[in-house]
């Protein structure tokens, strides 16, 4: 019998969510010797897994519940994101408003901030798998919802970029930009579909030069990345492409977020390490090109501390320094 257990671990949390998981859910056909196969493994699970947990259902019922449970958490994700623009737009705060929402019980605190968007190898890929499905039955008006909250996404990568851009006389030509992190989420070496590439391939669109920096990912790493066409990640590592080559001449890791800062013109914060919630910011500043910026694309450090010691701060959603126009959103 064919049983398919979606799996729901997350990255950097996997072993807890595997000793410790929220449910398990295993899908199987409804005859006499589907349901038998699915009693025998869900007494498996149950040897450290309390009974209420383990989930069971028809082969679709638990396909789409894999599916649905990523499509709700990147829809999260890109509506609290698409609210940030309008923040923006108004002079409100989208952490102010993300706290306000998620005391309400029905909505909770989870998947509220405020980013430069979601990566990873599984929300868009599923969502996009949704997007499929609803087609393949003719569910035209259901697909195209779905594929909006990818459109969110791809959206607030590029308002991130022109805002950089706007802020900075409109042209990042040959200024040196530090990138703070380029693996999708903190507590992770995982590169695929990082909001960093998007960035960095529009940035050097512009003729930036960039000196990026993170804790885990490896420079051999972030060139590949940069220089595989879209959705490529998943080719062999070894696979060398021709603008390898012209990626290495924009494109340097440092050692530490010290050294990429040094010399440049701004600072873009792309992943949440906790690293860069402590670092000696006036010391950053001191080393930098004047007017020095920093972009916050996750909303980690505090823009009035920062302005104090004479930074441009661009955070997500949050009222914008006079610095950065207003035409960008």
């Amino acid at each position: 019998a064919l049983l398919p257990p979606p799996e729901f671990l997350a990255e950097g949390t996997a072993i807890d969510d595997l000793k410790k998981p929220d449910r398990v859910l295993i899908g199987g056909r409804e005859t006499e010797s589907g349901l038998k196969a699915v009693a025998t493994l869900k007494a498996v699970y149950e040897r450290w897994v309390p009974s209420e947990r383990v989930i069971t259902a028809n082969l679709w019922s638990a396909e789409l519940s894999k599916l649905t449970a990523n499509a709700f958490l990147a829809q999260r994700i890109s509506s609290i994101n698409a609210i940030s623009a309008l923040c923006e737009a108004t002079g409100a705060n989208v952490k102010q408003v993300s706290y306000a929402i998620g005391t309400d019980s029905r909505i909770g605190p989870k998947f509220l901030n405020a980013s430069v968007g979601f990566g990873g190898s599984c929300f868009q890929k599923d969502i996009l798998n949704l997007v499929y499905i609803c087609e393949s039955v003719g569910l035209k008006e259901v697909a195209d919802y779905w594929r909006s909250v990818v459109t969110i996404n791809d959206y607030q990568k590029d308002r991130f970029v022109n805002r950089m851009l706007e802020a900075m006389f409109n042209t990042v030509s040959g200024k040196r930009c530090a990138i703070f992190g380029f693996a999708f989420k903190k507590d992770t070496g995982d590169t695929r579909e990082t909001p960093a590439i998007d960035v960095c391939h529009k940035l050097m669109a512009d003729k930036a030069k960039i000196a990026c920096y993170d804790p885990q990912v490896t420079e051999d790493q972030m060139i590949r990345d940069l220089s595989l066409d879209p959705y490529m990640w998943d080719h062999p590592a070894g696979q060398v492409t021709p603008k390898m080559t012209m990626v290495k001449q924009q494109f340097t890791t440092c050692k530490t977020a010290y050294e990429a800062a040094a010399g440049a013109h701004c600072i873009a914060i792309m992943t949440e390490w906790d690293e860069f919630k402590t670092l000696d910011y006036q010391k950053l500043y001191d080393g930098m090109v004047k007017p020095a910026y920093i972009f916050d694309g996750r909303n980690i450090v505090d823009p009035v501390k920062l302005r104090e010691i004479g930074f441009v701060v661009y955070g997500i959603g949050q009222p914008l320094d006079p610095f950065v126009t207003e035409s960008a959103f």
